[in-house]
């Protein structure tokens, strides 16, 4: 690796240190700056923040590589994520901003689960904030994995000391900054991300004189378009395309919506959204493509097919650019950890400690205890993503879709159903987890396989929960007056600021 993509590199890594400076000194007194940035975030930093933290190194590493791998039935898993991605936008972000709010100013997930049935300290703020530390954990050792193969790949380092080098950077800027810092940063990721996805591909196709020549080298090892579609069987496409369904889940992306500074903000947000969205996902999945026609035309064998972004890094651009595209595939995977920490920090402090103590805490020990949580939870995950053998595609997948079944109909019922019960919300919340574990964990088939084998497990999951909780509600006696109360309030403070 020449010394020049070291320099581009090191000015990657002050400049986010610095950006996490400038943050510890503007918003990190309280707990809701600390958390929330004040809910005072632009829509331009909301949409670049939620998709950079969406799409982490799977964006740069694992999609292109199951483009290489799989070939043109990777396009579904794009097509639902896109179709996710917007409805979330359209049916949670506006009401899920002014609910948060008008119920006692919920600054977590957990909590807002709590104080919508008007039981702070109930088992549901501690159900949910278990369940998002054990699904984040699972989450931030993915993108641990993806720092480690980076610097094995490009550099020439000891794996671990990549993922070390990957840790160290990310945690001192959430820990010194907070949400202000993990959304700062994730906008200027997101931009550097958006222009290496576009680069890579181009770059990389002018090695072909023509689309037909270079698609012809892809088909040597890949299905034909034509046939690839069809031979895609019921379950595989309802499989690819039930990945928009973690959406509605995904705590570290709807905390973004909580944290916009108004509703009338989010219409700007989800343009600029689903347009870089846009641009990203084809930029990764041509540069798979792109990638299996060079190694075949090159004969150029690749051990692992999640590093094709690396290989063309270094192989076709100058040192300098080089260092500043690997640069966008730490951006993904730092902007992706920095905001599991986030989230799983403020779960163990503002929903596991401060309900389990009752112990009255200042603001300024409350924020401490934040920064402990996001060194524990990344030790944590650091020793989990010791085995490099870990997918980083498969990785994200559990943890989506753990994330999608328990919390994503809950969080369509909380915001659309009036009549919703506290302890239907429980159940639907433990029955999505339970049912996703189990379908990722128990070797129920006859050759001791489980049964993701057969289908996504977000499918299951995600069906079984939400009949839990409609069931669960209509057999249930009606939630209390208050409860209904804050939901005919959020509904009209919506209806006001639209």
């Amino acid at each position: 690796m020449h010394y020049l993509s070291y320099v581009s590199l090191a000015v990657y890594f002050i400049a986010m240190l610095a950006i996490g400076l400038f943050a510890y000194k503007q918003s990190t007194s309280d707990v809701s700056g600390y958390i929330l940035g004040g809910r005072k975030v632009s829509p331009q930093v909301t949409a670049l923040s939620a998709g950079a933290s969406d799409m982490s190194g799977w964006m740069l590493m694992g999609l292109p590589g199951a483009m290489f791998l799989v070939g043109f039935e990777t396009i579904y898993i794009a097509l639902g994520l896109l179709l996710g991605a917007l409805i979330n936008y359209l049916i949670v972000a506006p009401k899920l901003r002014v609910y948060t709010e008008v119920a006692d100013n919920a600054l977590t997930i957990p909590e807002f689960f709590a104080k919508r049935f008007h039981a702070p300290s109930s088992n549901i703020r501690i159900i949910a904030a278990v369940i998002i530390v054990i699904f984040f954990t699972l989450y931030t050792s993915a993108g641990l994995v993806a720092g480690g193969k980076l610097f094995e790949s490009a550099f020439g380092l000891n794996y671990e000391l990549g993922l070390v080098i990957t840790l160290g950077v990310v945690v001192s800027y959430t820990l010194l900054g907070g949400f202000l810092a993990v959304s700062l940063t994730d906008f200027v990721q997101g931009c550097i991300m958006f222009v290496a996805l576009i680069l890579v591909p181009v770059v990389a196709y002018q090695e072909f004189s023509n689309a037909d020549k270079m698609m012809n080298f892809a088909y040597e090892s890949i299905p034909h378009f034509g046939e690839a579609m069809q031979n895609v069987t019921l379950l595989g496409l309802i499989s690819s395309l039930s990945w928009g369904l973690g959406y509605f889940g995904q705590p570290h992306i709807i905390v973004r919506f909580m944290a916009i500074r108004c509703v009338s903000d989010i219409k700007m947000a989800k343009n600029i959204g689903m347009s870089w969205m846009m641009v990203t996902i084809v930029g990764a999945l041509a540069t798979g493509l792109v990638g299996i026609a060079y190694a075949n035309k090159f004969e150029m064998k690749l051990s692992d097919p999640e590093t094709i972004f690396i290989v063309f890094s270094e192989l076709l651009f100058h040192p300098m650019i080089s260092g500043f595209l690997l640069a966008a595939i730490l951006a993904a995977i730092m902007s992706t950890i920095s905001s599991q920490l986030l989230v799983s920090s403020s779960s163990l402090t503002e929903d596991i400690y401060r309900v389990v103590s009752k112990r009255e805490a200042t603001e300024k020990q409350m924020v401490a205890m934040g920064r402990y949580g996001v060194a524990g939870v990344a030790i944590v995950a650091s020793v989990l993503a010791m085995d490099r053998s870990n997918s980083i595609l498969s990785l994200v997948s559990n943890a989506w879709a753990g994330f999608g079944a328990a919390f994503g109909p809950l969080i369509l019922f909380s915001l659309y159903k009036r009549n919703l019960t506290h302890k239907a919300a429980i159940v639907g919340i433990v029955s999505g987890a339970a049912t996703v574990l189990f379908w990722i964990y128990a070797p129920v088939l006859a050759n001791g396989q489980a049964l993701t084998s057969v289908i996504y497990e977000m499918i299951p999951g995600f069906l079984v929960s939400s009949a839990a909780i409609w069931i669960t509600s209509a057999l249930d006696s009606e939630p209390c007056e208050n409860t209904v109360d804050t939901f005919n309030k959020a509904g009209r403070v919506l209806a006001e600021q639209r």
